[in-house]
């Protein structure tokens, strides 16, 4: 994976037949990009969660070059009080999973008031609950706090004396990415927060307007493990089209970066394992025979419709790649059908290789089901 001009050939063989072909070189940078920032060493064992901490961010507008990988995160949001800070350096960020507001009843719950005063009694309680935990969160002075909970006007206005930004109600997918980016963990009660809790690798927090809309960035981060991939083009159609060519990308990237071992495509892998099985059933009497002649006829399926794609003889193309790989020599292992032309070519000069991680997923589902 130190190569990363063997690997672009291996994206690019993935995404040259797709819309986003033009822009091959753009997308194997990103892939890669995301790919190498989400991956963690997780017991001696690599986690490429990118499902999960490398999130597409569509922004109709621009154009596609414009499109890169953030080194942190962005989202939809802004700051919840006019007054707060839209730009911190170095920010401390606090996450909660709690509301910033008076706590509703989980039951249902009765309040009979029989005096003007008991009603200033009631709001007074509110009030002071509401400085309590806001004080609980200023001692440790953060800069921008985070819950995906609400923010009450009352908590607002305490965070604003106290020049604090905050947001509220991020998704909590958004905030697990925020967590891994600047280094915080999300804290469930107030009266919970410690100093560990708060991150602190986070370069940047800046609220930018793109468009018609608010956006929070909260980028520059020391060793950010989650990512953003901020996609721009000319409408939403287009960027649809572009994440979906893009997800595939990352997937190939993601597979040689937990497995760096390459086959030959074009149908080349299948045909050799095929032609291996039919050379074994051969080797065996009864109907023993039988189960390896069927895996064989099922993995000659891949090359057969790569030559009905391109409008070959079907027949023709098959027979002559047989015979290519009957052949004893490590060349014609390489020989496979090219998806544009049909005519049978050697993949390892094409340029045309495939991920071993999925060869083997792909040989399991046809052992289970053939």
């Amino acid at each position: 994976m130190q190569n990363k001009d063997e690997v672009r050939k291996v994206i690019q063989s993935c995404v040259g037949t797709k819309f986003i072909a033009r822009w091959s070189d753009l997308a194997c940078d990103i892939a890669m990009d995301a790919v190498k920032t989400v991956s963690m060493d997780m017991a001696g064992k690599k986690e490429i969660d990118i499902k999960r901490y490398a999130k597409v961010e569509k922004i109709p507008g621009g154009t596609i070059e414009d499109s890169r990988v953030l080194k942190g995160v962005m989202f939809n949001k802004d700051v919840t009080h006019p007054k707060m800070k839209r730009r911190i350096e170095n920010p401390r960020i606090l996450l909660l999973d709690c509301n910033l507001e008076y706590k509703k009843g989980e039951s249902q719950t009765n309040i009979e008031i029989m005096k003007e005063e008991d009603f200033s009694k009631v709001l007074v309680m509110e009030e002071a609950y509401i400085k309590k935990i806001c004080d609980e969160i200023i001692a440790f002075k953060p800069d921008l706090v985070i819950t995906e909970k609400g923010v009450s006007d009352l908590a607002q206005h305490f965070f604003n004396k106290a020049g604090i930004t905050a947001l509220r109600r991020l998704r909590k997918s958004d905030n697990l990415r925020v967590a891994r980016a600047c280094g915080a963990t999300i804290v469930n009660r107030t009266d919970e927060i410690t100093e560990e809790d708060i991150g602190t690798s986070a370069g940047v927090f800046e609220v930018k307007k793109i468009g018609d809309e608010y956006f929070s960035f909260i980028e520059e981060c020391k060793d950010p493990k989650a990512c953003t991939i901020l996609l721009r083009g000319a409408s939403k159609d287009i960027l649809n089209e572009v994440e979906r060519n893009l997800q595939d990308a990352l997937n190939v990237a993601r597979n040689l970066w937990l497995e760096p071992a390459l086959v030959p495509g074009g149908g080349a892998t299948e045909m050799e394992v095929a032609y291996t099985l039919s050379q074994m059933a051969k080797s065996l009497n009864g109907v023993i025979q039988w189960p390896y002649k069927a895996v064989a006829t099922a993995l000659e399926i891949i090359p057969r419709t790569l030559a009905q794609n391109c409008g070959a003889n079907t027949i023709r193309s098959l027979t002559a790649l047989r015979a290519k790989h009957a052949v004893e020599g490590e060349k014609n292992v390489n020989w496979g059908v090219n998806g544009e032309t049909g005519e049978l070519t050697d993949m390892s000069t094409l340029g045309i290789w495939e991920p071993l991680a999925v060869k083997l997923q792909v040989a399991i589902s046809i052992l289970l089901y053939s």
